[in-house]
């Protein structure tokens, strides 16, 4: 995999998460890397110490949310989110003396309000001060934003841990086409002319998943013509059939 900055800050981050067992944010645009830093992450995780929980909710109520984590950790469904959320805390409570149990909760953008704030009381525990569990919130960058509301306000002060994705800097772009070259088999040649990385990673904004599909596109408009490298001119090509912009 390669190694971009922002890859390994974010698995600082979730280290440190991990460790405090709190509630984290991590944030990004579309394409950032978000996810695939996340799962990287949890994948590294001891199995012996940790059993993650890894859920992709698109809850329209509290109590979905509430049978939804409550289905992954092998809980039976309930009608009342009372009666969910304490049957969760406790299975939670049992697990934490053997194995952590990190909660990751992906596209969280899409959940409403008050499903954030059912998750945030799924944290508390009345038992003791020891939090007994990580939650780590994944999702577009309007998340940051909808934390800022003062109907969040709870669940913003609880977070220990916030991280924003912002993919790869403009100086990792031509590494970052090389490796993925490399896997997918290319020979160990230049392919793509230096203004040529400059303009990808200009209208790319350092996105991966934006620099591999202009990357993808410009190598099908050189092959298409018969040139031996990319050029700016197959990245502007490729650009607009995605509705990007190389240059200001």
């Amino acid at each position: 995999m390669f190694e971009a900055r922002c890859m390994a800050e974010s698995q600082a981050r979730l280290a440190h998460l991990v460790e405090l067992r709190g509630i984290g944010l991590v944030t990004g645009e579309v394409g950032a890397g978000k996810t695939a830093a996340c799962r990287r992450f949890l994948s590294g995780l001891p199995r012996g110490l940790y059993s993650t929980v890894y859920l992709t909710v698109g809850a329209a109520s509290p109590l979905e949310a509430c049978n939804s984590l409550a289905a992954e950790l092998g809980l039976a469904a309930t009608q009342s989110r009372g009666a969910a959320r304490r049957a969760i805390q406790a299975e939670l409570s049992r697990r934490a003396g053997n194995r952590q149990t990190p909660v990751v909760v992906d596209e969280a953008h899409l959940l409403s309000n008050p499903v954030l704030e059912e998750l945030r009381l799924m944290t508390n525990f009345a038992i003791d001060s020891e939090q007994r569990f990580c939650l780590l919130l994944v999702g577009l960058t309007p998340l940051r934003q909808r934390l800022a509301m003062a109907v969040n306000e709870s669940l913003a002060q609880r977070l220990v841990v916030r991280h924003h994705v912002d993919g790869l800097a403009s100086d990792e772009v031509e590494a970052y086409i090389r490796h993925r070259l490399q896997v997918a088999g290319a020979p160990d040649v230049p392919l793509f002319e230096a203004n040529a990385v400059t303009a990808i990673a200009q209208a790319s904004h350092g996105l991966p998943r934006r620099v591999n599909q202009i990357a993808h596109n410009a190598l099908a408009a050189a092959a298409a013509t018969r040139a031996r490298t990319v050029t700016i001119d197959h990245v502007a090509l490729a650009s607009e059939e995605l509705g990007l912009r190389t240059m200001p």
